[in-house]
């Protein structure tokens, strides 16, 4: 028994993302979605909407996970998984509770959810399982029990695709780029405080949100060193910080680093999106439009690798991960990697906390969600 219910009690898989508006007239309500709570005007949502009308309202998350669950639906059948899949988005169509009603009417009970984060965080864990709490209140009796599949960052199918494009930039560098380039890894900025108390306590500063991606940011390096005979430094930045100026988050910042970078004599920058899962408007505007501009402004060549996408090694991880789950197989016994690889299939009591909440907002976090 587990949680409850007897061995295998699951009966449907969940895909859960953020969402992302599909046209022009889409991208305030959208932003209003994400800021809900907040008392930010709508004068200053239409200025931080500016990037989704650069790309006429149209943010590419929802198309890439259509993708991803078509993929999915094809790939889990291999790993003798014959479960529907699901998709329900945090901030917009298909929204989780309109979602939540399908599976419920389908005559669902307990479901297994694939986040599209790959990191331990608030606003990457903990915040997607207090909107999948909130959804299910509102749908009422008789909803599915929800639980999540533990964080995938030190994963082979996560961080192989990685490797091999990072690989492949680093091949395709001229000799006289190569001669001082540098690997700059990059993730999403956090407020320091959220990124302090990431995952299981630690004491060390960032948290686990920081000391994940800087191991993958090791591994990815040592790995394109070995298959390249290119052993080049590298730098762990961030990017697309939203908050407000007196509050510390994350530095630095990757405009800022190419700078630096440029000043100090570097003749070509790797950029590696190892924070994120697929080419989404963060690595769209971010990185292909405002950093290349910043590169492009300082005369310093930038290559952007891909993120996993598809990857039939992304795809086929959920598969591995949903298989040691209804086998109870530990962790230590598939293809994780390194140091860190003994990463729980659930997420640990207290970890990740909402730091405007001093208590957990989502009960039993061994457990299921709510």
């Amino acid at each position: 028994m587990a949680n409850g219910f007897p061995k295998d009690p699951f009966d449907a898989v969940l895909l859960v993302s953020f969402g992302g508006p599909e046209g022009s007239d889409d991208v305030l309500p959208f932003l209003k979605n994400v800021t809900r709570g907040r008392d930010i005007p709508d004068e200053r949502l239409y200025e931080v909407g500016q990037h989704y009308f650069h790309f006429d309202g149209v943010s590419p998350i929802n198309g890439q996970n259509r993708q991803f669950l078509a993929a999915l639906r094809a790939e889990l059948p291999a790993h003798g998984i014959h479960l529907p899949v699901y998709w329900g988005n945090r901030n917009w169509d298909p929204f989780l509770v309109d979602t939540l009603r399908t599976m419920r009417a389908d005559g669902k009970r307990c479901a297994l959810a694939f986040f599209t984060s790959a990191y331990s965080s608030y606003s990457g864990c903990r915040q997607y399982r207090e909107n999948i709490a909130a959804a299910l209140t509102d749908v009422g009796e008789g909803v599915p029990v929800v639980e999540r599949l533990g964080p995938y960052f030190n994963h082979s199918g996560f961080v192989g695709p990685f490797v091999d494009a990072t690989s492949d930039a680093v091949r395709g560098l001229s000799e006289s780029d190569r001669s001082a380039a540098r690997l700059v890894f990059t993730t999403h900025s956090i407020p320091q405080s959220m990124a302090d108390g990431s995952g299981p306590a630690t004491g060390l500063p960032g948290g686990a949100y920081v000391q994940q991606h800087r191991w993958v940011a090791g591994f990815v390096s040592a790995q394109v060193a070995a298959a390249t005979g290119i052993d080049l430094p590298w730098d762990l930045v961030y990017q697309s910080r939203s908050g407000a100026p007196h509050i510390p988050w994350l530095e630095p910042d990757i405009d800022t680093h190419l700078r630096d970078l440029a000043r100090d004599g570097c003749t070509a920058a790797v950029v590696v999106p190892i924070g994120f899962v697929s080419d989404h408007m963060e690595v769209l505007w971010d990185l292909d439009t405002q950093a290349r501009a910043t590169a492009a402004e300082v005369g310093l060549p930038m290559v952007r690798v891909a993120t996993p996408g598809v990857d039939p090694r992304m795809v086929a991880m959920v598969g591995e991960l949903i298989r040691e789950r209804l086998d109870a197989v530990p962790v230590e016994g598939r293809a994780r990697l390194g140091d860190l690889g003994a990463s729980p299939n659930r997420c640990a009591s207290g970890c990740c906390p909402n730091p405007r909440v001093p208590i957990p907002a989502v009960a039993g976090d061994s457990d299921s969600v709510p």
